[in-house]
């Protein structure tokens, strides 16, 4: 058996570690339709260029691609539309106050199934210069050259 809160990945963003730095992480809860949720479970969902925005008090998320279910006929959405973050006030000011003050970016990290709910993983990014990218690049190559060395000294 699943334990309740059981934490199941549905996608990543992996080109947000790519390109910014992520200096804190939140959860989010998503308000979604039927057929979005079932078109999530197909995993036909995609973050590549979301990002998060705080407008009136509350945090929508733009750009996440939710791909129409192909049962969905006319219950289907817009698969862009901008789709609410449910988080409490008390955070989304907090957010609010560090992404206007502090020039932050708020990206969606990855997206999740806990127990039946879809959580999103927001991340208070800074974005990398083009010389952070070349030095994380180069860090991550060395890296793989020594694990690829270590590996093969001992035969």
């Amino acid at each position: 058996m699943q334990a309740d809160n059981a934490k199941k990945v549905i996608t990543t963003n992996r080109k947000a570690y790519h390109d910014y730095f992520v200096e804190e992480t939140f959860e989010a809860g998503i308000e979604l339709y039927g057929t979005e949720v079932k078109s999530i479970r197909a995993g036909q969902v995609n973050l590549k260029d979301s990002y998060a925005i705080i407008d009136g008090g509350e945090i929508y998320v733009t750009g996440m691609h939710i791909s129409p279910y192909e049962k969905g006929n006319i219950f289907n959405r817009n698969p862009l539309r901008d789709k609410k973050l449910l988080m409490h006030k008390k955070e989304i000011l907090r957010l609010s106050g560090k992404v206007s003050k502090d020039g932050l970016a708020l990206i969606p990290l990855s997206l999740y199934f806990s127990g039946s709910r879809v959580k999103v993983e927001l991340g208070l990014c800074r974005g990398k210069k083009l010389y952070d990218k070349r030095e994380s690049d180069a860090k991550k190559q060395a890296d793989r050259d020594i694990e690829r060395y270590s590996k093969t000294s001992y035969r």
